[in-house]
């Protein structure tokens, strides 16, 4: 239950948040975010359902939570960590913290020196405190965490307002919400940490157009690649609100899950802007011949594909502007693959899901690789023949001088630049030579 004295209210529409010298907050300095620890019972305060992750021990008690979200999470507590051995110091603001377990491992495992754990529904706060309380909250500008039950987008309005920064914020949003990306990037340092999510999947499989305009900027339309434009669409109106406020945003990974489905990407903000935006434009796939291309703004109205003799194709789909650079940094996964190996989360038969997939990211960031991925099935379906093995696939377009990398996104998918004329053409190819050898 907020309780809030008359003596503390401020004339701002915000919450009143005191500046402190040490960039704490320190509980004089605390005002709408004074709650009573009344003995009244919420839902939570009865309800007890107990999770294991990573060695912790928590409660998610009445609120959302998804167990298949751990990977997200794991992704988070490492880029985090890895903030706070490069700079030597992590302030975290987890905007949209549900049961705050994300919350319970910046502090425990990536050693956040302050986590502000906030969720608009006070009903969670009984169970967020209750994590949290597994690390000594302290006082004063020892303070390690706090928990506060606002609206996401005005607790970062007033620390923004107020010029107090986060080095690293979380905004697990459900849906297309990006009324948040704004406010965020406002809160956050320069070369800060912004992870953001998307659950949107209709958008991003180009079913609600209109929809993905109003939230990203982007008119999306149905391709066959569409949880790959998801995270692009994500990206790009990140790096489209950077731009407003003049920042630009740096992907360091994204994330692909689909339960939900889930799309998260970790970005690093810096004053500046992109030259000539080369990586905010176009991407099309021929719905004629299969093949993929990005555009830059400045191909507007000449796009075609090699299928119709350069001419204006009727049978090219655009989507966009969104996001058409690499999705990862190949150097920055590096580091990740390197402190997950120290802190034995991979290696010696450990956590080889994780290790699997940074793999795919590692691969998927070579600059050769273009937008999209090529399915299997739809190989099968050009070419005739039964769906072809894809390491079979992939080391005969390495052969043939393409390059070729599995995608973390789909199972049964290639990313490569290997035209998809030449794709079926290995399809078949492949599938006569076994026919020959069964015959012999």
């Amino acid at each position: 239950m907020l309780t809030v004295a008359s003596t503390t209210l401020s004339p701002s529409p915000f919450l009143y948040i005191q500046q402190t010298n040490s960039h704490f907050l320190t509980s004089p300095s605390i005002h709408l975010f004074q709650f009573s620890h009344s003995n009244k019972k919420s839902p939570n305060n009865c309800l007890s359902n107990n999770r294991t992750e990573r060695g912790l021990d928590f409660d998610i008690g009445d609120t959302f939570f998804r167990h298949e979200s751990a990977t997200g999470r794991d992704l988070g507590v490492l880029a985090a960590a890895l903030y706070r051995k490069s700079k030597g110091h992590l302030r975290i603001l987890d905007a949209l913290c549900g049961c705050g377990i994300r919350s319970l491992r910046y502090l425990v495992e990536s050693e956040a020196d302050f986590v502000l754990a906030n969720d608009a529904n006070d009903e969670n706060r009984r169970v967020i405190v209750k994590n949290l309380s597994k690390v000594a909250e302290n006082f004063g500008d020892n303070r390690r965490w706090l928990v506060t039950n606002c609206d996401a987008n005005r607790v970062m309005t007033e620390f923004y307002l107020k010029k107090d920064f986060f080095d690293f914020i979380d905004v697990d949003s459900f849906g297309s919400d990006s009324s948040f990306l704004r406010p965020a990037i406002n809160a956050l340092k320069l070369d800060g940490l912004l992870y953001v999510t998307s659950t949107d999947g209709f958008s991003s499989g180009g079913h609600r157009p209109s929809q993905s305009l109003a939230a990203y900027g982007a008119y999306i339309r149905p391709m066959p690649f569409s949880n790959e434009i998801g995270l692009r669409m994500l990206i790009g109106g990140v790096a489209r609100e950077a731009s407003v406020l003049g920042y630009y945003a740096t992907p360091l990974f994204s994330y692909y899950s689909y339960h939900g489905p889930v799309f998260r990407v970790m970005l690093r903000i810096n004053r500046g802007r992109i030259s000539k935006n080369r990586h905010y434009g176009f991407v099309s796939y021929c719905e004629k011949c299969g093949n993929s291309q990005a555009f830059s703004w400045s191909e507007l109205g000449q796009m075609s594909c090699p299928c119709n003799d350069s001419r204006v194709s009727e049978s090219l789909v655009v989507s966009g502007p969104l996001w058409i650079g690499p999705l990862h940094s190949a150097d920055y996964i590096e580091d990740i693959l390197t402190l997950a190996k120290q802190w034995e989360w991979i290696g010696n038969g450990q956590g080889k899901d994780l290790e699997k997939l940074l793999m795919q990211m590692l691969d998927e960031s070579d600059s050769k690789l273009p937008v999209g991925y090529i399915k299997m099935d739809e190989v099968a379906s050009r070419a005739k023949v039964n769906s072809p093995p894809l390491g079979t696939m992939m080391s005969e377009m390495i052969k043939a001088g393409y390059a070729a990398s599995r995608s973390h996104i789909a199972s049964n998918a290639i990313k490569t630049n290997c035209p998809m004329a030449d794709c079926i053409r290995i399809a078949q190819l492949q599938q006569n030579c076994l026919g020959v050898h069964q015959v012999t």
